[in-house]
């Protein structure tokens, strides 16, 4: 019998389509001890205080410049973790595949999942695999889900003070507007592609610095635009950006033109914010330029006792308003 080379709902139903299905693939792409135990559940031996996480990947298109929804749903999960300052170690992953999916393009999801995970050294130790009717759902939709030993406890929205200096890691808003360009069938005379990447090398030369770090955050749905008010309003502090220092490409710029959008609004798969003291920030931008390859790290703003709760954006050309929490579903399915 011929080898079928789309899903079929077989390929769910706990049979021995499912069963090679699961171990020619995932299994080989995502081999180690723990997974191979075959077990309902993973056993893990962990110690000390440890961060969890648990997020959903629905992206549309499933491919894009820059990665797929397989590379979004191991760095979305990872870098969940990271921002917590934890060492990413153990991931689940749940598949819900619609009939009748190319299972050529299902290996390269996988492979392109087993290559990510290489890049923080964490595993997929459980899954699951659902096959739904074909119009059930559109193409595949994963569920990941990850835990990590915390290195660097007490990084929270919480413990953002004033006086504290805002850090962005590079320019915004490319994943928005990939995703957006992918869609929108849009031929860009350019090379942009999603930032979408695993932060968690990053993050460890940060803690390895043993920089005092307040807060992180990955500038996902909402972009920075999200993350700083959500850290306004937390911690109950007014925080000052200046629009001239925000790096943004200029096909980010085009692609905000053409539809409306403003760039902090977009979001981010590999671009994260970081509060720090003031004092530390010269030695944090130097850290992130020389090992973590953020080479446009920069101030963007400051934290103030004033205007607590805002999110104040000044213009290079003296004035300022308020960036407010984006309202509404600007690009819906984006992660």
């Amino acid at each position: 019998m011929s080898t079928p080379k789309q899903i079929q709902l077989s390929h769910g139903g706990g049979g021995r389509e499912m069963a090679e299905l699961i171990g020619k693939l995932f299994f080989e792409a995502f081999d180690n001890q723990i997974l191979r135990q075959e077990e309902d559940a993973a056993s893990l031996n962990m110690t000390g205080p440890i961060a969890f996480t648990t997020d959903s990947f629905v992206v549309s298109p499933l491919f894009f410049k820059g990665g797929n929804i397989g590379k979004l749903a191991i760095a979305g999960t990872v870098n969940d973790l990271a921002m917590m300052g934890a060492e990413p170690q153990y991931l689940s992953c749940g598949f819900i595949i619609e009939e009748g999916f190319e299972i050529a393009r299902l290996k390269e999801i996988v492979q392109t999942m087993a290559a990510e995970l290489k890049k923080s050294g964490a595993k997929i130790v459980c899954g699951d695999t659902k096959v739904v009717p074909k119009g059930c759902a559109d193409g595949v939709f994963i569920n990941t889900s990850g835990v990590g030993r915390i290195l660097k406890p007490g990084i929270s929205v919480h413990a953002v003070r004033p006086g504290d200096a805002i850090i962005l890691s590079r320019d915004i808003g490319c994943h928005g507007a990939a995703i957006l360009a992918a869609r929108e069938g849009l031929e860009l005379e350019s090379e942009l592609q999603s930032d979408c990447a695993t932060l968690w090398p990053m993050v460890e030369q940060l803690i390895a610095a043993n920089l005092p770090l307040h807060a992180m955050r990955d500038a996902t749905r909402g972009g920075i635009a999200a993350v700083l008010n959500e850290w306004a309003k937390a911690a109950n502090v007014g925080i000052e950006l200046s629009e001239e220092a925000i790096p943004v490409r200029d096909e980010v710029r085009g692609v905000c033109e053409l539809y409306g959008f403003e760039p902090w609004d977009l979001a981010n798969e590999g671009t994260f914010v970081i509060a720090l003291p003031q004092e530390i920030a010269a030695e944090a931008i130097n850290v992130m330029h020389q090992f973590c390859n953020c080479d446009q790290a920069r101030i963007v703003g400051t934290v103030t006792e004033a205007n607590a709760g805002k999110v104040i954006l000044h213009s290079p050309w003296g004035s300022k308003r308020y960036l407010e929490l984006p309202a509404g579903e600007l690009l819906p399915r984006i992660c």
